[in-house]
């Protein structure tokens, strides 16, 4: 008889094993097909009574209907993945290959999805819309949704989101009054001039000389261009040129995004490119093209509301509530904060690696902790506030 002990490990909650069957399907803005199919299916589950389903594209809309209700409360997650290739340790990795749940949505739906069965479950007195938005990452779901048909009887009065902060403990809630994330928009600029053989550059017009030039001369813009006092951001992220080590480049594609904490400086950073562009046509006889791509409104939190959910977490001893600082980060929820009072927060989760990291693996124990905290503050919301 062996004197050996047998280890027994935990068996994961409901909505931690959710999360993980959508981490192995991750997928592209409106292409996220599996997603909402595995989503209506667990919504199928639930008990039918209180609750309406619509859909939109690849995204779900869901009315609870509330007891008594006297407005209608609201909550967001998003349902896109990255096209980044996993390398975390995980067995339930993506089945998707080149495609990862990098930035946490996976745990942001499974948190919808607990939520949306408590208050099935245990109806609340108001209303409550549960919106899963596709294309967060890109192109941008969360402004062609607000305008779609199929939300507009279900607007929420007020809306709620989280995202996962790779940079602080479980059980830890991030937030502030005002601007939380920046203004963001994409920026891709083409190049095109004259290519030829590298033994005679005097008979060609080099994009890669002149893409390396606009590289440098972007970055003057926040450095002499925006108020030191102000905050902003230009980065280049891929340079794409030319075709063989001995070929002068034709064609050169310059890849970036721009962030900052104003809408104003953003129109100024814009007009600035716009100039420094015509400026690259004349010097190097070349046509340039610029295509901004997604845009992304700031995320600027409703003051009261925020502060009020604030007091409330702290009051009652849910979780510890740090109020942070403003962050360069984007998110295409700031389009619903600018047509409804509402708030996102950080939501700790504790891992090493930071969002859209190939390695990045949440720690899931937020999970139901989450569920808890924003199910009690939606009844509290309801049931207390009326």
């Amino acid at each position: 008889m062996s004197n050996s002990t047998t280890s027994t490990v935990a068996s994961p909650s409901r909505f931690v094993s959710i999360r993980r069957d959508l981490h192995k399907i991750p997928e592209a803005g409106f292409a996220e097909f599996k997603t909402q199919q595995y989503l209506l299916d667990y919504i199928c589950t639930l008990p039918q009574e209180r609750i309406e389903v619509r859909t939109w594209r690849t995204g779900i809309l869901v009315n609870v209907k509330g007891t008594a209700p006297t407005r209608r409360l609201g909550y967001r997650a998003d349902m896109d993945g990255l096209p980044i290739a996993e390398d975390t340790g995980y067995e339930f990795r993506s089945t998707h290959p080149g495609y990862m749940h990098a930035c946490g949505h996976d745990v942001h739906m499974s948190i919808g999805l607990g939520v949306l069965t408590h208050i099935v479950n245990q109806p609340i007195r108001d209303d409550i819309t549960f919106i899963f938005q596709p294309a967060e990452e890109g192109p941008g779901g969360a402004k062609p949704m607000l305008e779609c048909e199929e939300l507009r009887d279900w607007m929420p009065d007020q809306i709620v989101a989280l995202h996962v902060a790779p940079e602080y403990p479980v059980g830890t809630i991030a937030t502030k009054p005002g601007i939380l994330f920046a203004n963001t928009s994409e920026l891709f600029i083409d190049l095109t001039g004259k290519g030829g053989h590298a033994a005679f550059p005097h008979n060609a017009n080099d994009m890669v000389i002149a893409a390396c030039q606009l590289v440098t001369q972007l970055q003057t813009i926040v450095s002499r261009n925006v108020n030191p006092l102000d905050s902003a951001v230009i980065t280049i992220g891929k340079i794409d040129g030319g075709t063989k080590q001995n070929i002068i480049a034709e064609k050169a594609r310059l890849e970036g995004t721009i962030r900052t904490l104003s809408a104003e400086t953003m129109t100024l950073i814009k007009s600035r490119i716009e100039a420094l562009t015509a400026g690259m046509e004349t010097a190097f006889q070349c046509k340039v093209d610029i295509d901004y791509g997604a845009n992304y409104r700031q995320v600027f939190n409703h003051a009261e509301t925020t502060a009020e959910f604030m007091d409330w977490v702290r009051d009652n001893g849910l979780m510890q509530v740090i109020e942070c600082t403003e962050a360069m980060t984007g998110e295409d929820f700031g389009y619903f904060l600018e047509t409804i009072p509402g708030f996102m927060f950080w939501l700790g989760v504790d891992t090493p690696y930071g969002l859209h990291h190939a390695k990045i693996e949440p720690n899931e124990q937020a999970i139901d902790l989450a569920i808890d905290t924003i199910s009690r503050y939606f009844r509290w919301k309801s049931d207390e506030q009326q």
